[in-house]
C-alpha cells in the first residue's frame, strides 16, 4: 500500500499544511487571509483541482465556526445573499466544468483586480452610510456564488458586503459562518458528481490536514478575541488587499 505522504514532496506538504492552517485562521475570524490559502493550494494542485481539496476542509471549519459564533448571526443578511449565491454557484458549475487552467487563472486575476479597486474605493469613501439598494446584495451574492464555485474566492466578496454594512466583528464572523456552511455544503455534490474533484485520494489528503486546520482555528480564535471592533475592520481590509495582490500576481 502506497503512503499518502509519498504523493507530494516535502515542500508541497509544507505548503498544503500551511494552507490548511490558514483556512483555520480565516474561519475563526481572520477574514482576508483565506486568499493566501487559495493561492498556496492552487500552486500545488492547480487552480481548479485545488477546489476539491479545499472544500471538505472549508466545511469542517465552517461547522466549528457556526458552533462558536452561532449566537451572533444576523439572519436578514443571510437571506439577502444566499439566494443569489446559489444562482452564482449554478452558473459556475455550468461554465467551469470544461474550463481550462489558463482561462481560469485569467478570470480569477480579473476578479481579484476588480476586488482590489472596490476595497480601496470603499476605504476612501468618507460617508458612513451603508448601501441600501437591493442590487448591491444581488451583485455581491452572484459574484460570491460564482467565485466560490470556480476558486473558493467568495470570502473576498462576502468581506466587501459585510464591510459595506459596517457590521460589528462578531456579527460579521457569525453571519459569514452560517452563509458559508450552507453554501459549501451546497457545492459538495457538484464537486463530486459534476467536476469529479473530490475522490478517495483528495479525502485522504484532507484527513491528514485536519490537525493543521484545527490548530489554525484555535489560534485564530485567540487572536480575534484580542482585536477591537474598530481595529477589526482595518485588519480585514488590509488582509483582503494583501491576499488579492498575491492571487493577482500568481503565475
Amino acid at each position: 500500500m502506497i503512503s499518502i505522504f509519498s504523493f507530494y514532496s516535502f515542500t508541497e506538504w509544507f505548503l498544503i499544511f500551511l494552507a490548511a492552517f490558514i483556512i483555520g485562521l480565516s474561519k475563526a475570524g481572520l477574514k482576508g487571509v483565506d486568499m493566501l490559502s487559495v493561492t498556496l493550494m492552487a500552486f500545488v494542485f492547480g487552480s481548479k483541482s485545488s477546489t476539491g481539496i479545499v472544500l471538505p476542509l472549508l466545511c469542517l471549519a465552517d461547522i466549528a465556526a457556526v458552533r462558536y459564533y452561532n449566537r451572533h448571526a444576523q439572519w436578514k443578511h443571510f437571506w439577502k445573499l444566499v439566494p443569489w449565491m446559489i444562482i452564482g454557484i449554478l452558473i459556475g458549475v455550468y461554465i467551469g466544468k470544461e474550463m481550462n487552467e489558463v482561462l481560469f487563472r485569467k478570470i480569477m486575476a480579473a476578479i481579484i483586480l476588480l476586488t482590489i479597486v472596490i476595497v480601496v474605493l470603499m476605504e476612501y469613501r468618507k460617508s458612513t452610510q451603508v448601501p441600501q439598494h437591493p442590487m448591491f446584495a444581488v451583485s455581491t451574492g452572484l459574484a460570491a456564488g460564482l467565485t466560490t464555485m470556480l476558486g473558493n474566492l467568495a470570502g473576498t466578496f462576502a468581506n466587501l458586503y459585510f464591510l459595506a454594512m459596517r457590521m460589528p466583528k462578531n456579527d460579521f464572523i457569525g453571519t459569514a459562518a452560517w452563509i458559508f456552511l450552507f453554501m459549501n455544503l451546497f457545492k459538495l455534490p457538484f464537486q463530486v458528481f459534476f467536476w469529479h474533484n473530490i475522490n478517495i485520494h483528495s479525502l485522504q489528503t484532507d484527513l491528514v490536514l485536519i490537525p493543521a486546520l484545527a490548530l489554525g482555528f484555535w489560534m485564530g480564535l485567540r487572536i480575534v478575541g484580542r482585536i477591537r471592533d474598530e481595529q477589526y475592520r482595518k485588519l480585514v481590509i488590509l488582509l483582503t488587499l494583501i491576499g488579492s495582490a498575491l492571487m493577482l500576481f500568481k503565475r
